[in-house]
């Protein structure tokens, strides 16, 4: 058994991964898993005999092709680790926003949502207070806030 990537159209990979879990589950090879890290576009990795991993991806559309060397386990590892931020914030505390439409806007939290890492937010500077749903990782606290 080698683990195997397998190079794939950017932003296809999910795609990629069901058809090749849909092949497996038809065909039965000796395919022992599969991953697709957020992390790293344009591959996935395989773990399979050579020749399974080569039968399972031919044919399969926004494949690339195979790497010809084995991907060890220490290589990948990192993929592998949960790395989520422990919820620092409270309802109530000034946040800045750092990703979508309002970045760089300054906010208050009305109320959060841990199960789901959002947050309902407030614009600050905006004249009239309008409610806004935001994932938690768009959010960093605000320098004013100390």
């Amino acid at each position: 058994m080698s683990i195997f990537a397998i190079r794939t159209t950017v932003g296809r990979e999910k795609t990629v991964l069901d058809s090749l879990d849909t092949k497996i589950r038809v065909k039965n090879p000796g395919i022992k898993a599969l991953m697709s890290p957020g992390e790293l576009k344009g591959y996935l990795f395989i773990e399979g005999d050579d020749e399974d991993v080569r039968h399972i991806a031919q044919g399969v559309p926004h494949v690339r092709g195979i790497v010809a060397k084995d991907v060890e386990l220490n290589e990948i590892a990192q993929f592998f680790a949960e790395n989520q931020k422990e919820i620092t914030f409270h309802d109530g505390d000034l946040v800045e926003v750092i990703g979508g439409p309002f970045k760089r806007e300054k906010a208050k939290i009305v109320r959060l949502d841990e199960t789901k890492r959002e947050a309902k937010i407030e614009l600050v500077e905006s004249a009239v207070p309008i409610p806004i749903t935001i994932k938690l990782d768009l959010l960093k606290p605000s320098r004013n806030s100390a």
